[in-house]
């Protein structure tokens, strides 16, 4: 599978519960045919839709209140922010939607007037209904689709039929979780960090500016949370794969403690050294970036030609480079749950890298400390009323929380982790004791192929 077809038109379908999976259906050895897909009310596309028009509406009315107090830079960088995170956001819909090989001029007008969210979420609505008022008909027009899934421990391979409808209104799914990630990294956590800077400096909290970080607080929350989902489809794209409402809950609140925890800390770090705090936001930002790239040159590769077969090697260039600017985005405010691999045909590290994750959270854990102590022991009192020793120890703790919700994820809530052959308490053991708890690994070793075994330490 071509990787941004991984990235952009994954197929995502409402499977039926497991006692539908009939296995005198088998249409040959060891495959079981399940019942037909169902079609669920897109709920996520509405939310989707209602945070870009909530940011952009509250944006908006915040440039407008900062032009006529004659704040022209906190207007330009708001304007900014809003500005470039709706461009990529209308760029992600056309590239997965391919508007550009297709006669859609309303479409492409309203993605230009940045309101293509709106317009294609009208379309996910409109073949929703469609769906409702054809329901029980058999469609004309349907596809096989296979998935593993592990049915009470054991692998099975399941087949099933679905509709052109349903595969299209799954896809409308899929790009607008694309297009949450791009808002909510791209334009929503620079948006918060700098409002709340603002709020800092001024000592001011209007409600406009309050309505504006609500938006942007739940845009990053939802981005993050599906950042962890599509990473496992990622990873796993030939298995089926159900998340519980303990997992989602576990997910969100790993999640929502990470990225305030560290967004607060570089607020308070910003206002703390204002001007010369920016070389350093800077380095690090473009050491995140510029990362995949050294690790490709190095390598000797070429360039993925496997991309998407229309483009030129300008075109796939740069789809590369936004890839890397969200990866970058993203790794800045949490852990991206992938690591990118420009040499790989796949763009991604497919392997569950418990060093990776452990390096990433062990130099953001020392980052975080660096900075507090910065605002701790520089910090001017007029910013805040309250104990700088207090807030510090708060936002430390409140990371430190966020990491252990992971830990507790990835050891008992990983919906796949019975493929894995070490897990979180393996690979501290061998980095505490620096040795391969060998008996556990073969205790612990899945009767799959070799292709679904992951080598992680």
């Amino acid at each position: 599978t071509q990787t941004l077809r991984t990235l952009t038109m994954d197929r995502v379908y409402e499977m039926p519960e497991e006692p539908n999976v009939d296995p005198i259906s088998s249409l040959e050895e060891d495959v079981i045919r399940g019942a037909n897909p169902r079609f669920t009310f897109p709920f996520s596309i509405l939310f989707s839709t209602f945070l870009y028009c909530g940011e952009a509406a509250s944006a908006l009315y915040m440039v407008r209140i900062y032009r006529k107090n004659s704040e022209t830079y906190w207007m330009a960088y708001t304007l900014s922010f809003f500005m470039f995170s709706s461009i990529m956001v209308q760029l992600t819909l056309i590239f997965v939607h391919r508007d550009l090989a297709k006669d859609k001029p309303l479409s492409l007008f309203m993605h230009l007037i940045l309101l293509g969210p709106v317009i294609r979420c009208l379309e996910a609505m409109i073949k929703y209904l469609t769906l409702l008022k054809k329901e029980g008909q058999e469609e004309p027009y349907v596809s096989l689709t296979r998935k593993k899934m592990l049915i009470n421990g054991e692998e099975v391979l399941i087949e099933w039929e679905v509709g052109h409808s349903i595969r299209t209104l799954a896809m409308h799914r899929n790009a607008y979780k694309r297009m949450s990630q791009i808002q909510a990294f791209l334009g929503s956590v620079p948006q918060l960090t700098y409002q709340l800077y603002v709020t800092l400096i001024s000592a001011e909290v209007p409600l406009g500016r309050v309505v504006l970080m609500v938006f942007s607080l739940i845009s990053v929350t939802y981005g993050a949370t599906l950042c962890n989902m599509l990473a496992i489809q990622i990873k796993y794209d030939e298995y089926k794969i159900r998340l519980g409402p303990l997992e989602v809950l576990c997910i969100t609140i790993w999640r929502t403690l990470e990225i305030t925890s560290r967004l607060l800390i570089l607020v308070l770090f910003s206002a703390t050294l204002k001007l010369k705090a920016v070389p350093f936001l800077l380095l690090n930002f473009l050491i995140i970036l510029f990362e995949p790239w050294v690790k490709f040159w190095r390598s000797g590769a070429q360039m993925p030609n496997n991309i998407e077969k229309n483009f030129s090697q300008v075109g796939t260039l740069v789809v590369l480079i936004s890839i890397t600017v969200l990866y970058a985005g993203i790794n800045f405010s949490c852990w991206s749950a992938l690591q990118l691999k420009l040499a790989d045909r796949d763009l991604v590290e497919k392997g569950q890298n418990w060093g990776h994750m452990g390096l990433h959270y062990s130099v953001r854990l020392v980052e975080n400390v660096i900075m507090v102590l910065v605002f701790k022991f520089f910090g001017v009192k007029v910013l805040l009323n309250y104990c700088h020793s207090l807030i510090a120890l708060q936002l430390i703790i409140a990371y430190l929380i966020s990491i252990g919700f992971m830990l507790l994820f990835f050891q008992y809530l990983h919906p796949l982790r019975s493929l894995f052959t070490h897990n979180i308490v393996d690979y501290l053991h061998c980095v505490c004791c620096h040795r391969h708890p060998r008996g556990r690994v073969e205790n612990l070793e899945p009767s799959f192929d070799a292709e679904a075994r992951q080598s992680v330490v």
